[in-house]
């Protein structure tokens, strides 16, 4: 059976160990073990799933609760995939942010499915990760 719930304290090994299986890890700073403690820690909100204890899935959040959430990592291990576990992921990362808009940038491989589970794609997001970029 499959539990899911809030972590406030989740392992930033067990994090970096599935982003590794379900390849999100190939767009991730997953040889920066810093960065990864830090995006665990700093994180708003964190919804696991797990089977037998071992973590296969998760969501990790950046919300104000009411107005936004950003959902910036979800990830499910690859032999689970297409088990339902993402979109209840997703299902429980807005239940708890039910005022907020829940925003998520799709990885590649990903873009065609989140249509066809209910969320609308949009065509305005702009990225910035140098600040010398900026003109």
């Amino acid at each position: 059976m499959i539990t899911y719930k809030i972590e406030n304290n989740l392992s930033p090994t067990e994090f970096r160990d599935v982003l590794i299986k379900s390849t999100l890890g190939e767009r991730r700073p997953i040889d920066d073990m810093d960065r990864i403690i830090d995006m665990v820690k700093n994180a708003d909100l964190i919804i696991t799933a797990r089977h037998n204890n071992q973590l296969i899935g998760v969501s990790r959040s950046v919300t104000d609760v009411v107005y936004c959430t950003y959902l910036s990592d979800l990830a499910v291990d690859e032999a689970y995939q297409k088990q339902g576990i993402g979109k209840e992921l997703i299902r429980l990362t807005k239940q708890e942010t039910p005022k907020a808009t829940l925003i998520l940038l799709a990885a590649p491989d990903a873009v065609n499915y989140y249509p066809h589970i209910g969320m609308t794609q949009i065509d305005v997001c702009f990225l910035l990760k140098d600040l010398n970029d900026l003109k």
